[in-house]
């Protein structure tokens, strides 16, 4: 009895350390709301042990390039401390099989390899944060632009390449843990959307997942870990596609604990669209799902002359570049990933600043030490992408430190997302002022323009004036666009867009309303390859759009039947993008009048958002008639494409 009573009391104890983290250190985090720099909106109910995890594969990188770390207060500090005291709990690190050439120079993004993982997996035990390990199965980056398979696997069929993971899955995460890191998740594989190590078959891509899998759960089973299983998947702004991949695990029956997504507030869609996937894949899958990567700028400016992969431009409205920008744009996902029931999230590379600022002599350092994102040797891995472009940290205006390595306000947003932090309010930016008017309304100008403080709560008006002579100006009988500057209140000046539209006849031209039961589809050959998508990144404005796909070739007509119109002249018009329709393809507008057909000229779709827009004028049109407005398709098997914005007005 007494041994079998001793073996529950340490079964407990590593349960509990399984979740903690074996390190001694302990954090000094707040148990509420604090005076701040930064305000921070507290989470309700956000679980205590919820993931506040960063990315920092390329740490050691850079502290061989030179680079160091200060807190808070100015003092030069361990970066993991710094980390910790901020409210980080958990690591995240790449692994790359082999990034050297054959003379053992390092392709560079911090030339991560097994070595350099336990050794960051070591430190982050020390200051109690756990490690995420995600194997990326390739000897350099793996996303969804390349899975490229390690060089020593080169040449091998699927069945043997899932041989060759396995083993090396087995043999480095038993490296990582033996080397003092307290793993508690692993990915197989990164962003893994289009293959996996050169494989594209999607039963040889499951097989795989399978063997690294099996691989992670033995290494646990011998190590006494409680090891989760991650896969990784990315575009989750196109929910359909995003389930059916959860959909393909549970068919092949992979072994995974957790549904992982990278989620970027620029790239990835709404944050309620992510809460949406999140929930479906949970509640219809029963796993566990996690944010394993997010960022966001907090200045546009590039700190080593390297370019950014994410400048100002690409920012959204809510979230004005900037400390506190960052600051709400982190604390929103990590409430959006909570309510989906979501393990937590991974902020990447939040310590990857420049190394200098001077190209000549940074160009020294990222070479040997592989500080910058791709160095010159990876060329030979990597010749399309790094062999041409390779250089600095692209993501350094997105880290939690300035360029000189100063601790920023927004780390602490860690910290203080379970209780708040408040700070006196300040306006950030002022919104977007667009004005639509139809012709011939009179033109409307607000009193005040709404600003984005600080605290999202707070919502106030700032009064504004308007430019008087601009606004004379504006033409409001005939279509066309304009500019109108104004002064608020504190003395910002602001710029309103105004256009002057024309009434648009066709109802739900752009097919954001759910119902969609004005637009007619037939298929002449009975192959239904048309749906309507929710993906901003195929849309000309908002999230949805006429989308078009099939295996098998296809033929089809969208179109809308619009009655009492005055008499006049008409202008129709569409917005198309798509590819691989086949030189064949026949893709135009055409509006029925009657027994009259207008046409525009076939168009060509030839390329990702590479917007085409048909346009056909002067449609003679009397009252009483009834007009079919639409799009006639017939295009090769695999051709795809979206429509958007569809219009038909009088002409002035």
């Amino acid at each position: 009895m007494r041994k079998k009573f001793i073996s529950v009391i340490m079964a407990s104890v590593l349960g509990v350390s399984l979740l903690m983290g074996c390190g001694s250190y302990k954090a000094d985090l707040p148990t509420e709301p604090k005076e701040a720099e930064i305000f921070v909106k507290p989470v309700e109910n956000l679980p205590e042990n919820f993931i506040k995890g960063m990315d920092i594969s390329s740490v050691i990188a850079e502290e061989e390039s030179g680079v160091v770390y200060y807190n808070e207060v100015g003092e030069e500090e361990d970066l993991f401390k710094i980390l910790a005291d901020s409210g980080i709990n958990y690591i995240r690190v790449r692994v790359w099989n082999d990034p050297y050439d054959e003379d053992g120079n390092g392709y560079g993004g911090g030339n991560c390899d097994v070595t350099k993982a336990a050794t960051i997996g070591k430190r982050a035990e020390k200051y109690g944060m756990k490690l995420l390990v995600d194997f990326h199965y390739s000897d350099f980056w793996a996303d969804p632009n390349k899975q490229y398979c390690p060089k020593a696997w080169k040449g091998t069929e699927p069945s043997k390449k899932a041989e060759l993971l396995y083993d090396y899955t087995k043999e480095a995460l038993t490296e990582i843990i033996k080397g003092g890191a307290d793993v508690g998740m692993v990915q197989i594989g990164n962003e893994i959307n289009p293959g996996l190590s050169s494989v594209y078959s999607e039963a040889d891509i499951m097989e795989m997942l399978k063997a690294g899998s099996k691989a992670v759960r033995e290494v646990a089973e011998k190590k006494h870990r409680d090891i989760k299983i991650a896969v990784h998947y990315t575009e989750i702004d196109n929910f359909d596609d995003t389930v059916n991949r959860a959909q393909k695990l549970e068919d092949y029956e992979v072994d995974y604990d957790v549904f992982g997504v990278s989620y970027y507030p620029f790239w990835h869609g709404t944050m309620d669209n992510m809460t949406a996937v999140l929930s479906e894949i949970k509640e219809r899958f029963g796993k566990d799902t996690c944010v394993l990567e997010t960022s966001y700028p907090y200045t546009g400016e590039d700190g080593d002359t390297s370019a950014n992969s994410v400048t100002a431009e690409d920012c959204l409205e809510d979230y004005p570049v900037g400390v506190q920008g960052q600051a709400t744009a982190v604390r929103d996902v990590i409430a959006h990933a909570s309510d989906a029931g979501a393990l937590g999230v991974f902020y990447w590379e939040g310590a990857w600043i420049p190394v200098g600022n001077e190209h000549e002599s940074n160009s020294k350092i990222w070479e040997k030490y592989g500080s910058g994102w791709a160095s010159s040797y990876a060329g030979s891995y990597d010749p399309k992408d790094a062999g041409k472009y390779y250089g600095g940290s692209s993501w350094d205006n997105q880290a939690f430190f300035d360029f000189e390595g100063h601790k920023l306000p927004s780390l602490d947003v860690f910290k203080y997302v379970n209780y708040g932090a408040t700070c006196e309010p300040k306006v950030l930016a002022y919104r977007e002022i667009k004005i639509e008017s139809a012709i011939n309304e009179p033109l409307a100008m607000p009193d005040t323009v709404e600003a984005i403080y600080n605290d999202p709560s707070k919502t106030d008006g700032v009064a504004v004036t308007w430019d008087a002579d601009q606004l004379n100006a504006v033409d409001t009988a005939r279509a066309g666009e304009y500019t109108v500057d104004g002064v608020t209140a504190d003395g910002t000046t602001v710029t309103a867009s105004i256009k002057i539209t024309n009434v648009n006849y066709i109802k739900n031209p752009s097919f954001e309303d759910k119902d969609v039961s004005m637009w007619k589809v037939e298929y002449p050959n009975g192959n239904a390859c048309t749906d309507i998508q929710t993906k901003a990144a195929d849309c000309i404005s908002g999230e949805n759009a006429f989308h078009f796909y099939s295996e098998a070739e296809q033929e089809f007509t969208v179109e809308q039947t619009i009655t009492n119109l005055k008499s006049g002249s008409y202008t129709a018009t569409a917005n198309m993008q798509g590819g691989d329709v086949g030189a064949d393809a026949v893709i135009m507008l055409y509006v029925q009048v009657g027994d009259k057909r207008y046409e525009s000229e076939p168009i060509t779709l030839d390329g990702w958002v590479n917007w085409k827009k048909p346009v056909i004028t002067d449609i003679p049109i009397a009252e009483g008639d009834e007009i079919h407005v639409g799009v006639y398709v017939r295009c090769a098997a695999k051709g795809w494409g979206t429509m958007d914005d569809f219009e038909l007005y009088c002409q002035q």
